[in-house]
């Protein structure tokens, strides 16, 4: 019988294959994004059967095929059920874990993205934050992780680090007032929002969503990561055509 193979992950998309059987892509610590197949895991009573469904985390005993792999048992420590109490939440989630599944590579290191996940389910299910700024707080830690983001630490033009309050996505960042003519499609940005922006790209994970905003920093954040998304992922994210009529733009 072939080795079992030892994974830390989360079910990040779940398909049904079959009459029984389901495929399902794990966002794993170990091995990055990889594909599984679930063998009677539509079947009520299956072991798998809940072990299969997405956002599910813990872990999943597999065995090595030619293209895939097959779950043969599963240790699940959190389902996330919570977060289907909550439309927006829902569909945030589903963004969360496609965006993450877009930048994830097969056998490479996965645990930042899958922290970031993890963080990030806790921050929406804790209720302390809300979701647009979990959404924003995301976003920019994931390019980051990705390591492709704009400059929000010293002027594009001339190097200065003081009087930034401009962001241009075609300059890929901040401006300070004297040079921000120079560059295109410039947006204004306040002193916190540039410090909350400083603040996601150099935090780590588990002290990220540990804060609130003003509801006018919220906007120009919103603003600045919109650019951010659109610049940097050129591929449609599906659950954005639910999450973006159930929030506020």
């Amino acid at each position: 019988m072939a080795d079992q193979i030892k994974v830390m992950g989360m079910v990040i998309s779940s398909s049904p294959i079959g009459e029984n059987d389901k495929r399902i892509v794990l966002l794993t610590k170990e091995k990055g994004k990889i594909s599984a197949f679930a063998r009677g895991a539509r079947r009520p009573g299956n072991r798998l059967m809940a072990a299969s469904d997405s956002f599910a985390f813990g872990a999943f005993y597999l065995i090595a095929g030619r293209d895939s792999y097959t779950v043969v048992n599963a240790e699940i420590s959190n389902y996330f059920r919570e977060l289907a109490g909550d439309v927006a939440m829902t569909y945030t989630a589903y963004y969360f874990v496609e965006l993450a599944g877009y930048f994830a590579v097969e056998n490479q290191d996965g645990s930042q993205f899958l922290n970031l996940i993890y963080a990030a389910f806790k921050a929406m299910l804790g209720g302390r934050i809300e979701l647009a700024l979990v959404r924003c707080v995301f976003e920019l830690k994931l390019l980051v992780l990705n390591g492709e983001y704009p400059d929000f630490f010293a002027c594009r033009s001339c190097g200065a680090n003081e009087e930034l309050n401009g962001f241009s996505i075609a300059g890929n960042g901040v401006f300070c007032s004297g040079c921000r003519n120079t560059a295109k499609d410039v947006i204004d940005i306040c002193g916190s929002t540039l410090y909350t922006l400083q603040y996601i790209v150099c935090t780590e994970i588990g002290k990220l969503f540990s804060f609130t905003v003003s509801p006018e920093v919220l906007t120009e954040l919103r603003m600045v990561l919109r650019r951010c998304m659109d610049a940097y992922v050129d591929r449609h994210m599906n659950s954005l055509d639910i999450l973006d009529g159930l929030l506020p733009s």
